[in-house]
């Protein structure tokens, strides 16, 4: 599985830090931007890049930030069978049900709402929580 990453300038430190443990963790990552701080940068540039290539690649998963996460989630929310989830502080529930219920393939996150230590809580519960594949959960998120 490859992680894709994508941000604006809002989560661009964040997002460093986010890159740094995944790949201390071993895992493949794809950063699609930004790559330096451009306080006059859109993160649609970027997180589309980050959406189009879930869409294409359903087993890979992106973490995608900005000020609130909300643009970014809507952003990606638009490419065929990716499914966004927004955070703004760690929750273990609403994480789990992310990934549980809704196969959430892509985590957008509030950068100027999360501590660094959240964040990092929150990525490694969401990529180590498996989508539970019931049938009435699999069944809904087919009527997307």
């Amino acid at each position: 599985m490859t992680i894709y990453l994508a941000t604006d300038h809002a989560g661009f430190e964040l997002k460093e830090k986010i890159k740094k443990f995944l790949a201390e963790k071993k895992y493949e990552v794809k950063d699609f931007g930004a790559f330096s701080y451009d306080e006059n940068d859109d993160y649609p540039d970027f997180v589309k890049l980050a959406a189009e290539a879930v869409s294409k690649n359903p087993s890979d998963r992106a973490i995608v930030l900005g000020g609130s996460g909300q643009g970014e989630a809507m952003v990606a929310n638009r490419y065929k069978g990716v499914r966004a989830a927004v955070l703004y502080k760690f929750d273990e529930g609403i994480i789990k049900l992310f990934r549980e219920h809704n196969d959430a393939n892509v985590l957008s996150l509030g950068a100027r709402f999360l501590e660094e230590k959240d964040a990092l809580r929150a990525v490694e519960l969401w990529l180590n929580t498996p989508f539970s594949g019931e049938e009435r959960h699999s069944r809904r998120i087919a009527k997307f």
